[in-house]
């Protein structure tokens, strides 16, 4: 694109792409995807529009049978259940999908349980972790973040912005001091997160207000589609910092 993109113009741009993606006449109620058929609701965002599910896949080693490294885990804003649903097949004991979406918990539920797979991964509707008993804690915690920012007074008009936006960055504060104490003795704390469409230098600044420190540990640059230019994608571990 031949202009610099700020915040603010995608934010603009995300409230309109979050609206025809609920909206639009051919969205399914079922989708394939990695030789699997996966249930969509409505109001719960559609990894087959978007390309960050597939990147966040890869990032986790998801795509390659034997890989997956992690007995526990909690995914954060768990949407269709796709990447909770494909950790517990990859061989994974204990899987959370927490989603602050009442829509998205009930389809993490469906694929789950379409997939076979429901006495391992269980759904719960939280804000961040405000919905999780105070004793767990897990080997690894993903989030595929709501990394657009949002102004502090922006009101969410469907459930299905939340998976984009953050007003204010308060959701990524919160998730920068309270994580790392979800985690097992040996756990980590793994951030997907856009350098091109999320506000980065903010989200730094969140990590030195919050005593963390942020490691970026896989990056990949892709093309978003025909309606969002070419985009890095990061994969970040965040640790307390030294």
């Amino acid at each position: 694109m031949s202009k610099v993109e700020t915040p603010e113009s995608y934010y603009r741009r995300t409230l309109t792409l979050s609206s025809n993606d609920v909206t639009r006449d051919d969205r399914p109620k079922t989708f394939t995807l990695y030789d699997r058929e996966w249930d969509l609701l409505d109001e719960v965002f559609a990894p087959i529009y978007r390309p960050s599910t597939n990147v966040s896949l890869d990032f986790l080693d998801l795509l390659e049978p034997g890989r997956f490294k992690w007995d526990s885990m909690l995914e954060m804003g768990s949407g269709t259940g796709l990447i909770c649903v494909t950790a517990a097949l990859a061989g994974c004991g204990r899987v959370v999908g927490a989603d602050i979406n009442p829509h998205a918990v009930e389809n993490t539920r469906l694929n789950a349980a379409r997939h076979d797979v429901g006495d391992r991964v269980r759904a719960v509707h939280s804000d961040l972790f405000a919905g999780l008993g105070e004793d767990e804690r897990f080997d690894v915690i993903f989030w595929n973040s709501n990394f657009i920012w949002a102004p502090e007074d922006h009101e969410f008009e469907s459930p299905h912005e939340h998976a984009f936006l953050d007003p204010g960055y308060e959701a990524h504060r919160r998730f920068l001091e309270e994580a790392p104490h979800w985690t097992t003795e040996s756990g980590s704390v793994l951030l997907f997160f856009s350098s091109t469409k999320g506000d980065l230098p903010g989200l730094q600044r969140l990590a030195v207000e919050t005593g963390r420190h942020l490691n970026v540990v896989r990056r990949e640059t892709i093309q978003d589609g025909t309606d969002m230019p070419e985009s890095e994608y990061l994969l970040i571990e965040v640790t307390e910092a030294r």
